[in-house]
């Protein structure tokens, strides 16, 4: 180690004799607010439509599917967007997620999905990855909207007051039923699965 390096980690260490305790717990107070105030702007911004479509692999794929469901245009006026399907909303989940999702700046990088026929080549998977990973919380983002002591059962039509009668019944999660709610299933499903996931209502 240099010279210049060891007397830099001394000096770091080193009682301050210039500022007193107050100012510098308030100036590690103050930057850590901007620190936090910028972090969570940017984690905010990596949540918005325009982000999630700002690359063409989204936007001329999954984005132009799911213009044409419920969750983008209803008589109610009320629009889910990408994060509110893809993102917990709480912190720990949330930021774990966003790790998780670095891992797709990779495929951006090497292109793996840059073609409809690359995108469609690795639906499947791309799908029962995402399918997997709401199974396991429960479908939580499908229940910030959505919940069973919520719904009216008697109130909806009779397929899907029978279907949600069962999935109560059975301890089904949403995402055993809804696989293609928001985006196109994959051509080569297992026929199994392409009954399980085939409600629409």
């Amino acid at each position: 180690m240099s010279d210049n390096s060891s007397g830099f980690w001394a000096t770091l260490k080193r009682p301050s004799i210039k500022y007193s305790l107050l100012t510098l717990l308030t100036a590690g107070f103050v930057s850590g607010v901007f620190f936090w105030g910028g972090f969570n702007t940017a984690m905010e911004a990596t949540n918005t439509l325009e982000f999630c479509i700002g690359c063409h692999e989204m936007k001329d794929n999954v984005y132009q599917e799911y213009k044409k469901t419920i969750h983008y245009s209803n008589r109610t006026g009320v629009r889910a967007y990408c994060s509110d399907c893809h993102v917990p909303k709480d912190w720990t989940h949330k930021m774990i997620r966003k790790v998780q999702a670095s891992r797709e700046l990779y495929g951006k990088v090497m292109g793996t999905i840059d073609t409809p026929e690359k995108f469609e080549a690795k639906r499947l998977q791309l799908a029962t990855n995402e399918w997997a990973r709401m199974k396991a919380s429960d479908s939580r983002e499908c229940r910030n909207c959505h919940s069973f002591t919520a719904m009216d059962i008697e109130k909806q039509k009779a397929r899907a007051s029978k279907m949600h009668k069962i999935g109560q019944d059975d301890k089904q999660t949403c995402i055993d039923c809804h696989k293609g709610i928001a985006h196109s299933k994959p051509k080569n499903m297992p026929e199994e699965e392409e009954e399980e996931g085939d409600a629409t209502f």
